[in-house]
């Protein structure tokens, strides 16, 4: 466990534009960092990550706040970039707030598993079953650690389906859900066939950043793409994440290996939790160009929320799935942060 104090750049207490604040009131950034390697059954250590005010009193359930990453990559590279200086993370812990993201397996600083290291084959790695017992490890970790029965989910992609599955089939333990572009799949969706006959799902995949970087324009207006990033923040976010594989970045090109469980999750056509048994406070939030989850699916995902009686939808314009790491990224901050500082009952 190490824990260092970071003075970090300002948090923004007015409206967030990203990158320009000038003229944005500012608030002292006193900010803790504490890293954790925690078990997961047998022979599973997950990297947790922690941020919060350097001298904060003691906690409260409705403001420690665990978040959870997409089915590609890590959470501590995710939650806790630091683009234009401030990551989401900061953001939350500026705003008094006690916050972690954990890696799951075979992501990120976690334990890989033996056959992550192998020639891809054998079943998928990291489905939602194992993912869900790292989930209920680290917040279990988490509640001990701080002396709260509950805290906060924020899931992103698969992620959220997985902080949707775990809030309702816990609801004590959970006092709101963050939603964040959750996979929820189309409306009479079948289990999807390998193409062609070609062989089924293998371990894991490995990824290149011209990959990863194609796939992240999907759906934005070609007259919009230049303006997706500010200059920089795309590359420090891809060296940042790319160098959590070590493995994978002597290749040439340089990969990223990813588990292929959450690609099997989400081609067995069917949603990886009941909405209709989620129970606690929920907000559902997506970019407008977001491919993955279009808002159609969001906003099915959120009619179905029917034991629910604190909800909110917020579409965001021109982002996509992996807006929080976008120019518009302060619009997602503040959207959410509305959400987690309402007195919500449900």
């Amino acid at each position: 466990m190490r824990r260092r104090v970071l003075l970090a750049a300002p948090l923004l207490a007015a409206p967030l534009m990203l990158p320009a604040i000038s003229g944005a009131q500012a608030q002292p950034a006193g900010v803790v960092l504490e890293e954790f390697q925690v078990p997961s059954g047998t022979g599973i250590q997950l990297y947790l990550r922690n941020k919060r005010q350097d001298g904060a009193t003691a906690a409260r359930a409705d403001r420690v706040i665990l978040c959870i990453h997409n089915g590609t990559f890590p959470g501590s590279t995710s939650f806790d970039l630091p683009a234009g200086g401030v990551s989401w993370m900061d953001y939350m812990a500026g705003r008094g707030f006690d916050v972690w993201t954990v890696d799951l397996r075979n992501f990120g600083r976690s334990t890989r598993e033996a056959a992550m290291g192998q020639p891809p084959g054998g079943a998928p790695l990291t489905r939602a079953p194992d993912a869900l017992a790292d989930i209920a490890a680290a917040a279990a970790f988490i509640r001990e650690k701080r002396g709260v029965p509950k805290l906060v989910l924020l899931g992103w992609g698969w992620g959220g389906a997985l902080a949707a599955r775990f809030a309702a089939d816990n609801a004590a333990l959970v006092d709101r859900v963050v939603l964040y572009a959750p996979e929820w799949p189309k409306e009479g969706a079948a289990p999807a066939a390998p193409a062609n006959g070609a062989a089924p799902l293998p371990s894991y995949r490995s990824l290149t950043r011209a990959d990863v970087r194609t796939r992240w324009v999907e759906g934005v207006p070609d007259n919009r793409r230049a303006a997706l990033f500010p200059a920089g923040w795309y590359e420090h976010w891809a060296d940042t994440t790319f160098a959590t594989d070590p493995e994978g970045a002597r290749q040439v090109p340089s990969v990223l290996r990813v588990p292929n469980g959450p690609l099997a999750d989400a081609a067995a056509g069917k949603p990886l939790f009941d909405a209709a048994k989620v129970t606690v406070p929920t907000l559902v939030t997506l970019g407008e160009w977001d491919r993955e989850t279009p808002p159609a699916q969001a906003l099915a995902l959120f009619q179905s929320l029917a034991g629910v009686t604190a909800k909110r939808l917020v579409v965001l314009g021109e982002g996509t799935h992996g807006i929080m790491l976008e120019r518009n990224r302060g619009a997602l901050f503040q959207a959410v942060q509305v959400f987690l500082e309402e007195a919500l009952t449900g």
